[in-house]
C-alpha cells in the first residue's frame, strides 16, 4: 500500500494544482489565504483581549468588595477606564455626583433623583462596553459565512473554464479535462478550510463574550443596588 501513496501524493501536489488555475482561481485561492492568516490573528487576539478584561474585572471587583464606600472613593479610582468594571464604576458615581450638584442648584437633591442619573449612567456605560466586547466578531462571522461561496464561485469559474477549453480541443478526454477540474476543486478546498477553523473559533468566541457580557450586566445590577444602599 506505501508503494502506491508514492504517485498520489505526487499527482495532488497542492502547487501544481494551483499553478493550473486560471488567474481567477488564483486570485480567489491567494484571498482566501489572506484571509485565513488574518482570521486566526484576529481569534487568537481576541481570545487573549477577553481573557485579559475578564482578569482585570475580577481583580477590580475584588478591590470594591473590600471598599466600605464606593461613593467617598478616591479619584484614581475612577480612571482605570481601559476595564469595563471601572469604566461602569467611573460613569455610575461621576453621574451620581453630578446629579447632586445639579439638583443643589435647583432644588431637586433627592436620592431618587442622584440614583436615576447613576442607573442611566450604568445603561450607557454597559451599551459601550457592549461593544467592545463584540469587536472584530462581524469579521469572523463574515468569513464563516463567504469563505465557502468564494470557494464555490471559483469552482464554478473553474469548470466553466475547464469545458471551454474541451470544446475548443473538441476532445473531452480524462487528461484534459482533470487539471482544470483538479484545478476548480481547489478553491471550494480553500474555502472549507478557511471557514471551518473560523467556524470553531468563533462559536467558542462567542460564547466567550456572552458570558462576560451576562457577568459585565450582574455587576452593574450588583453596583446599583450598592449605590442605592448607600446613598441612603
Amino acid at each position: 500500500m506505501s508503494v502506491n501513496i508514492v504517485p498520489i501524493l505526487a499527482a495532488a501536489n497542492i502547487i501544481d494544482v494551483f499553478e493550473h488555475c486560471d488567474i481567477v482561481g488564483q486570485v480567489i485561492t491567494s484571498g482566501l489565504a489572506v484571509f485565513s492568516i488574518i482570521a486566526w490573528a484576529v481569534m487568537f487576539g481576541k481570545r487573549h483581549e477577553l481573557n485579559t478584561l475578564r482578569r482585570l474585572n475580577h481583580s477590580f471587583e475584588r478591590h470594591l468588595r473590600d471598599q466600605k464606600n464606593l461613593l467617598e472613593l478616591s479619584e484614581s479610582m475612577r480612571e482605570r477606564r481601559e476595564i469595563p468594571y471601572a469604566d461602569l464604576f467611573s460613569d455610575a458615581v461621576e453621574a451620581y455626583w453630578r446629579a447632586a450638584a445639579i439638583g443643589k442648584e435647583k432644588g431637586l437633591d433627592t436620592a431618587r433623583f442622584r440614583l436615576e442619573h447613576a442607573e442611566n449612567a450604568l445603561q450607557r456605560a454597559l451599551a459601550r462596553q457592549t461593544l467592545r466586547y463584540e469587536a472584530n466578531m462581524i469579521f469572523l462571522a463574515s468569513i464563516v459565512s463567504g469563505a465557502p461561496f468564494l470557494g464555490l464561485l471559483g469552482t464554478v469559474w473553474g469548470v466553466m473554464d475547464a469545458f471551454s477549453a474541451v470544446s475548443v480541443q473538441q476532445t473531452a478526454s480524462i487528461q484534459t479535462l482533470a487539471p482544470g477540474v483538479s484545478a476548480a476543486l481547489l478553491t471550494t478546498i480553500s474555502g472549507l478550510l478557511v471557514a471551518i477553523p473560523c467556524l470553531f473559533g468563533y462559536n467558542m468566541l462567542f460564547a466567550m463574550t456572552k458570558r462576560l457580557i451576562t457577568e459585565l450586566e450582574n455587576y452593574a445590577s450588583s453596583l446599583a443596588d450598592r449605590i442605592e444602599l448607600e446613598s441612603n
